[in-house]
C-alpha cells in the first residue's frame, strides 16, 4: 500500500489503532479495534471496554489491512467520516 495524503479518506472502523500521543497521559498506549467514529471521537475496544478518544488531542497509529502502520494526527481526521471520505485532499508537493 502506498502512503499518500489520500490515506485520510480511508474508513477507520474495523482497523486496529494505538494512541501514540495524547494530552491525557493515561490514554497513551491504548490499543484495540476501532468500533465507531463520530465527528470528534473514536470509539476503541481496549481489553473488552469501549474507550472514547478525542481526535483533536491525539496522534494515532492505524494498522492497515496489508499490515502497514500509518501515523495520523487526529486534527487531520476531525469531521464526520461520511464527509471526510468525500473531501478532496490538498497536496503540498
Amino acid at each position: 500500500m502506498r502512503i499518500t495524503p489520500t490515506i485520510l479518506q480511508h474508513e477507520f472502523i474495523g482497523l486496529d489503532a494505538e494512541i501514540a500521543d495524547n494530552l491525557n497521559p493515561s490514554c497513551v498506549g491504548l490499543h484495540g479495534r476501532v468500533l465507531n467514529e463520530t465527528r470528534n471521537m473514536l470509539v476503541i475496544l481496549h481489553k473488552g471496554k469501549k474507550r472514547l478518544i478525542a481526535k483533536n488531542v491525539a496522534v494515532f497509529h492505524f494498522t492497515m489491512p496489508d499490515g502497514t502502520v500509518v501515523e495520523i494526527d487526529g486534527k487531520k481526521i476531525i469531521g464526520r467520516p461520511e464527509h471526510r471520505i468525500k473531501k478532496r485532499v490538498k497536496r503540498r508537493w
